[in-house]
This record gives structure tokens, sequence and C-alpha cells, in this order.
């Protein structure tokens, strides 16, 4: 038999200790069912209660339910509590707090988002500070931010690349002298990403694993060789095309 906590009970009980209770619950759509009505009949009285809930939930689904909870709250409540949730020594309270930011879009958030959490020795909140940060940046502010960025290339595996990829991509062509010096760096990985970042910069519909595989040709052959063994493969291939004609 399914769980079931309601939060709508008339028996005195305060309605953020009910949404507690069910935000508690073991099965995981209990606990979407409540989010889901917490942001349904949005009160203030509940914030702390989904903020809290936001930093300990195991389920995807379910943060996310919670973070739009969030959302219909007044900003003028929940801003201020989710800047102090940046603080929070909890990788998860950090990480949700950014996303919700991201999903309310109010852009004077810009200025909480510090170094310190672009550079997170947690991936999951620094990808998601990453995503926030480029669009709450104003224009004046976006070349501090590729400086941050750009330092960031050729950490973690290949989806917190992709991830910083696609933000410094989003940035437009201010990155552009960024990567050039960082594809010329001293450290291959860190290389390697910038070349492919650049990749993604100039032909946005390119696969992110082609993208690599092409940087990592040219770091490793350098420019003119990658140049040299293009034109070799393409001279091989008009051949073979024009042997498979006779």
């Amino acid at each position: 038999m399914q769980e079931v906590v309601p939060i709508n009970a008339t028996d005195g009980t305060p309605r953020s200790t009910r949404v507690a209770d069910a935000l508690g619950a073991r099965d995981s759509s209990v606990r979407l069912q409540a989010a889901l009505a917490a942001g349904s009949d949005p009160d203030p009285g509940v914030l702390e209660t989904l903020v809290e809930r936001c930093a300990v939930e195991p389920d995807f689904f379910v943060r996310d339910m919670l973070s739009w909870a969030l959302t219909r709250l007044p900003p003028e409540a929940t801003l201020p509590r989710l800047r102090r949730e940046l603080g929070s020594e909890r990788p998860a309270a950090r990480s949700q707090a950014l996303h919700t930011l991201s999903k309310i879009g109010d852009r004077s958030a810009w200025a909480w988002i510090t170094a310190a959490l672009l550079h997170d020795a947690d991936d999951e909140v620094a990808r998601t500070a990453w995503r926030v940060a480029v669009a709450l940046a104003p224009a004046d502010s976006r070349s501090g931010l590729v400086d941050e960025l750009i330092t960031e290339l050729g950490r973690g595996g290949r989806d917190l690349r992709r991830s910083l990829s696609r933000a410094l991509v989003e940035l437009g062509d201010v990155i552009e002298p960024a990567l050039e010096k960082a594809a010329a760096g001293p450290d291959p990985a860190a290389a390697a990403h910038a070349r492919a970042t650049g990749v993604l910069l100039r032909a946005p519909e390119t696969a992110f694993d082609a993208a690599i595989d092409e940087a990592k040709r040219v770091v490793a052959l350098g420019p003119e060789g990658a140049a040299a063994t293009a034109g070799t493969k393409a001279a091989e291939g008009a051949g073979a095309t024009g042997a498979a004609d006779c």
C-alpha cells in the first residue's frame, strides 16, 4: 500500500510540520506530491522546510520540484535564504541553492556567485555555479568571468569538461583570446580542452567527443602536422573515390 502523508490536515498541526513530515516520507512519489502541493499553494511559512529538504533530498525529480516550489514563494524572502545556503558546508545544499537561483533568474544574485563557488572542490557545485554565472553575469562582467572559468580547463572527466565548454561557449566570442592562450599553454589536458571549446564555439553543432579528439590530435601533432595529416587523408579519400570510379 502506498504511503500517505497528508499536508492539508485540519487537526491544528502547523503546515510547516505537515510538509516536513510528507517530505520525509520513504516513498519518493509521496515526497514529489508534497513538493508539488507546497508549490501549488505557496506559503512563506514552509520556506525553511523546503530549503532544508533541498540539501538532503536524494531523488532528482523531487529536488527539482522543491526548487520549483521555492520559485513560487516571494523572492524577497526566498533570495536571502538561498544566499545563506550558498555558504553551507553541505555540497548538495550549495548545488541546489545555485540551481534554484537559476530558476528564479534574479540578476541581483550574480554578486553572490563567488570565485569560491566557481572553483568549488565539489564537481556538481562548480558545474552548477558555472551555468548560473553565465546566465546571470552582466555584460561588463563577462570578461572577468572568462578569466575565472578558463582556469578550470582540463578539470575532471568528460561530462564535467563538456559542462565547462558549454558554459564558456554561451559567453560568445569574448572567450577567444583566453582560449588561444590556454591552447598554447604547457598543460596538455587544459590545452586540448581549450582547443575543443574553440571548435564548439566556431561550430556549435559539433559533438563534444569529436571536438576533443580533434583537439588532442592538434596538441599531439602541432597545428601544421595536424593540417598536413588532414590534407593527406583528404587526398587519400579523393584517390580512393577516383579509383572506384574507374
